[in-house]
């Protein structure tokens, strides 16, 4: 039953996802002001704590983290629907964007803006993969694990290494940083886990992350099916949240399967970038558009919007929701927590190649480095929100 702490906190949701710019770091700042010091819903160490799951699961990080919290607050209804309130938004506005792709008037006018605002987006990548390096490369380890994923991504240009990858690089960071006698922590903590509930939930995630795979590509319905399978598919793989999530996109949907051009891809990831929300919201324009492409009408175009959203998120939002109620003595495993720093390594080189492969379709020319070197500089050294730099790279496509 809803009680009015359950309203407030829900309005106050609303409010968050209307004014949350600025990617997974901003978003957390943002609810340690608005969820821990105005209104404590739940206690700072709980935030941090919270964060940090994350970290460790594929997923969102920001999603996960806000679902986590409304778990706090009100259990499995008010998570849901805190869920539903942080993505529709966002994701709504990328769908209606395809839609909107497809009938402008005036296209000469709207690629030449384009030429501006992709710049911009492969800037704001580039800023992303500097700020997370500088932040996790802190030993030789790390570097060389971020240095081999960004080669092998290079090479590789294959979705299924992804995941190998970064199992490489979390069992590398885990066995050179963990002590070897933790077996007393990990009996607590799987006695205090019902076997029957992890069967249940392991079984839901591998029973979507098949699917794709059993439907006969001559099926009317194969590309709808097989595309919930490709994003449910990411949604295990990606670890970093939003960041991480460009590289694997651009990979196996442009470069792999020519889905969407690398022209729509980047229009769709600076239009993301200047709204509020997940940066998740943008796999809404990938599903819409790869279906755009493939010949749907404009209910189909919706249609892979919303398969895009779904199969990208459920992973994410299983596990946080299965996870949340034994946290506490999870986190005490320290093999957990030294996979991350692998894991992130690994991310980093991720970010990396998908700024050199997003440079490519761009082309080097004095004014797309120029607005990719001024957009980096600008994030490095200024406090210039992303969605200003959009609207530049807009208002310099309609004036020049």
């Amino acid at each position: 039953m809803l009680t009015k702490r359950h309203l407030i906190f829900l309005s106050d949701v609303v409010w968050f996802t209307l004014t949350a710019f600025g990617g997974a770091q901003a978003h957390v700042g943002m609810m340690l002001k608005h969820f821990v010091l105005k209104r404590k819903y739940i206690s700072e160490p709980e935030l941090l704590e919270l964060n940090a799951l994350t970290q460790i699961l594929p997923g969102p990080s920001s999603t996960q983290t806000l679902v986590g919290i409304a778990y706090k607050v009100g259990g499995l209804s008010i998570a849901i629907s805190t869920f539903l309130i942080w993505v529709i938004p966002s994701a709504a506005i990328m769908c209606l964007a395809v839609v909107s792709y497809t009938t402008l008037g005036q296209k000469e006018k709207f690629e030449h803006v384009l030429n501006y605002i992709q710049p911009v987006a492969v800037g704001i990548v580039g800023y992303a993969a500097y700020k997370f390096g500088r932040a996790i490369l802190k030993t030789n380890t790390a570097f060389w694990l971020a240095g081999a994923s960004l080669v092998a991504t290079l090479i590789l240009r294959n979705a299924y290494a992804f995941p190998i990858i970064i199992l490489i690089g979390g069992i590398i960071s885990s066995a050179i940083d963990t002590p070897l006698e933790e077996t007393e922590i990990r009996s607590k903590l799987f006695s205090k886990v019902n076997p029957r509930k992890i069967a249940y939930f392991v079984g839901v995630l591998l029973f979507f992350a098949g699917l794709g795979a059993i439907v006969n590509r001559t099926s009317p319905f194969s590309l709808p099916i097989r595309l919930f399978e490709n994003f449910y598919r990411n949604g295990i793989m990606i670890f970093g949240g939003g960041q991480v999530l460009v590289p694997f996109m651009y990979t196996e949907f442009v470069d792999m399967k020519e889905y969407l051009t690398s022209d729509q891809f980047l229009s769709g990831y600076a239009l993301q970038q200047a709204l509020p929300g997940p940066t998740f919201s943008f796999t809404s324009f990938v599903g819409a558009m790869t279906l755009k492409n493939a010949g749907y009408s404009v209910v189909g175009q919706i249609l892979g919007g919303l398969i895009a959203v779904l199969g990208i998120n459920l992973p994410g939002l299983i596990l946080i929701l299965f996870i949340v109620p034994f946290w506490t003595d999870l986190k005490k495993i320290t093999r957990i927590k030294n996979s991350l720093s692998g894991i992130n390594a690994v991310s980093v080189g991720f970010m990396g190649a998908a700024f050199i492969l997003l440079m490519q379709p761009i082309g080097i020319s004095l004014m797309s480095v120029g607005v990719v070197a001024i957009t980096f500089l600008l994030l490095v050294f200024t406090r210039v929100r992303t969605p200003f730099l959009i609207l530049a790279g807009i208002l310099l496509g309609l004036f020049s």
